[in-house]
């Protein structure tokens, strides 16, 4: 059992269009918004699955723990993105904050009570569902088909997708995340990203090296693109 330590818990009425989840019938919900700090464990492997989130504000990830204790990540939410919808009764992944993140969240049950009676709803659930399956093929081939450098390039082109900048594109993820995200170890993401900066693709803003300037966007994805 973990102890989450969360503040400013907000609780009020809304419709699922505020949650970022199209309806037909703007049924009112009750939302609820929670701050959690960074490395917070929002929910654990196994247990209840009896909310729906959002990020707000930060970034989660998604992991299991695997039998000789690595951790393999299976997902990152950003902000925008919706999570822990489970197949059954309880979670399969754990999730924690990557940093200072703020998420909104409603019940389950509520949710489904909705999806009764609105066929939106119940669309829109199914084509996450349908999202979420892609991604994890999606994912299990760049861990079984790809190398390293054409891994950290899938990656890459992931992120610059999602998080929509045209300059430099901020990691909230460590390389660590990275790593257990590409089936790596730390020194190889490292070796990889360094290798693609010289080949002129990238480059670093910063100390950190999480803040990521992309030079050149089509070679980049061709670099993803050599076993598809």
């Amino acid at each position: 059992m973990f102890v989450r330590i969360t503040t400013d818990c907000k609780n009020r009425n809304t419709t699922l269009d505020d949650f970022g989840m199209t309806s037909g019938s703007d049924a009112i919900i009750s939302l609820n918004e929670i701050f959690y700090k960074k490395g917070i464990e929002i929910y654990g492997e196994k247990e209840p699955s009896e909310y729906v989130y959002q990020v707000k504000i930060g970034a989660v990830r998604s992991y299991k723990l695997l039998s000789d204790g690595r951790r393999q990540i299976g997902a990152f939410h950003l902000a925008g993105d919706i999570f822990g919808l489970a197949n059954g009764s309880a979670h399969r992944f754990t999730a924690e904050a990557i940093v200072d993140t703020t998420l909104r969240l409603i019940k389950r049950e509520a949710l489904d009570r909705v999806a009764e009676t609105d066929p939106v709803v119940t669309r829109t659930l199914l084509g996450m569902t349908t999202l979420n399956l892609k991604h994890a093929e999606d994912h299990m081939l760049l861990l079984g088909r790809k190398d390293s450098v054409e891994r950290v390039a899938t990656f890459l082109v992931e992120m610059d997708e999602r998080i929509r900048t045209s300059q430099v594109m901020a990691l909230p993820m460590t390389r660590r995340d990275i790593a257990d995200y590409l089936g790596l170890t730390l020194e190889t993401v490292s070796r990889a990203l360094s290798r693609l900066r010289r080949g002129g693709l990238l480059d670093f803003v910063g100390n950190t090296q999480r803040q990521i300037t992309i030079l050149d966007r089509k070679r980049l994805r061709e670099v993803d693109c050599q076993r598809h």
